[in-house]
């Protein structure tokens, strides 16, 4: 017998894939968690039955919501991610020498744990000692936290559960005041063939915070519609005018210097979702 695994991405589409074993399967807290073992994507993720990341694909989103923001900042020391427990942010963001402390604000447990005992090759860094794993609300570790962070990456589920509060103006007024004064964040903004308000209404959101506000993209196969967006806003320094040439090398398999400026050219459809006016 075949077990396959759907994600219903809107009322009228889905993706699915092959699943060889469920690894684990809970209630969290939170949410409902699996970590399933897909047959053409690997060991996968799941939360409330969305795709959060598989062993395969991981790599792009993981690469693309951190290392423009810490090639755009001169000197990026410390590090906040809220969100991604499962781990691979903070792997991406200690490959950069000069961070020396990054914390992991994770609201579940559970995602963590799992993700150490089923995405090893993913939450491997949360071992290093310059990581600090809290595991407490983000929003409340934000409005708590002022001019502490360099930079700051929001990897959040999509907009649902308690990931709501993630995508309110409210929150992107405390991540300025929890930035220093040249800080930089990014949050992922999931992708514009369905979500085209959410896009919308979260750059205007930030454009009216930040002085410099960008949206990117990036392909990701396991994410709806594999198109995925993420917006960056800067208090002082503009991705646009990083020296790509000057990048120092560091292991990757998406991003790469020239990628850096090109993520940034945008179809004409995505551009004018956030063109002033509309």
């Amino acid at each position: 017998m075949e077990l396959w695994f759907t994600e219903k991405q809107t009322e009228h589409f889905g993706i699915t894939a092959r699943v060889r074993r469920t690894l684990a399967a809970e209630r969290t807290p939170y949410q409902d968690l699996m970590v399933v073992d897909t047959c053409e994507w690997g060991p996968m993720l799941l939360l409330d039955g969305m795709v959060m990341t598989s062993e395969r694909d991981e790599f792009v989103y993981h690469e693309m919501v951190t290392h423009p923001a810490l090639f755009t900042h001169p000197h990026p020391r410390h590090v906040l991610v809220v969100g991604g427990g499962d781990g691979g942010a903070i792997r991406e963001v200690l490959k950069h020498p000069t961070v020396e402390k990054a914390t992991l604000v994770e609201i579940d447990a559970r995602v963590v744990e799992n993700a150490r005992r089923y995405l090893p090759t993913i939450a491997g860094a949360l071992d290093d000692p310059r990581v600090e794993v809290r595991i407490e609300d983000g929003f409340r570790f934000i409005h708590e936290h002022k001019a502490a962070f360099d930079v700051i990456m929001v990897d959040s589920t999509e907009p649902v559960g308690p990931a709501v509060q993630l995508f309110e103006k409210g929150f992107y007024e405390g991540i300025y005041q929890c930035l220093r004064e040249d800080g930089i964040f990014v949050a992922q903004t999931d992708n514009p063939w369905f979500k085209a308000d959410l896009i919308r209404r979260v750059y205007a959101d930030i454009a009216a915070i930040f002085p410099i506000t960008r949206l990117y993209l990036a392909n990701i196969p396991t994410y709806p519609s594999g198109l995925w967006t993420f917006t960056m806003g800067s208090k002082k320094y503009d991705p646009l005018a990083v020296d790509v040439g000057a990048l120092p090398e560091i292991e990757t398999r998406y991003y790469t210097p020239q990628l850096h400026r090109a993520a940034f050219v945008l179809p004409r459809f995505v551009e004018e979702l956030i063109r002033p006016g509309r």
